[in-house]
């Protein structure tokens, strides 16, 4: 399907088929979009950096220059981890098991992936996977 085929108002629904050719090219435009919204930001932050490299005088300028530095650099190493993710659910989408919980196998549920596209537990699973950590946690 190409992605032209969808129309720009379309949201998965509950009443077709679950994961069939319309909503698996759905996420697959939802899921790029996001990614290149992610890489356009690290490329701005990039730049930034490289402007901001100068040499600040004021031991208080450095220091701030420092930490924003130290802060941008944490963001651009989560948002790294997430490309990773972002590849990895669409990987999902082409080996056909993108919307299965990986442990129970059930459907993840249209609006918990329209949330957060990269999930690969089912609310109830997410939930008792958290639970379970704090217990472990908590010792």
């Amino acid at each position: 399907m190409s992605v032209e085929a969808l129309a720009d108002d379309y949201r998965p629904s509950e009443d077709e088929e679950f994961m069939n050719a319309r909503q698996r090219e759905y996420f697959r435009k939802k899921l790029n979009a996001w990614k290149d919204e992610i890489l356009r930001e690290s490329r701005e932050t990039l730049e930034n950096l490289q402007e901001e490299s100068t040499n600040h005088p004021d031991m208080a300028d450095r220091a701030s220059s420092e930490s924003d530095r130290a802060l941008e650099l944490r963001t651009r190493d989560r948002q790294r981890k997430l490309i990773a993710k972002i590849d990895a659910a669409l990987k999902r989408i082409e080996d056909g098991s993108y919307g299965f919980c990986e442990e129970t196998g059930e459907p993840i549920g249209l609006a918990r992936l329209d949330a957060r596209p990269i999930a690969t537990l089912s609310l109830e699973a997410q939930e008792m996977h958290e639970r379970r950590e704090k217990v472990y946690r908590d010792d």
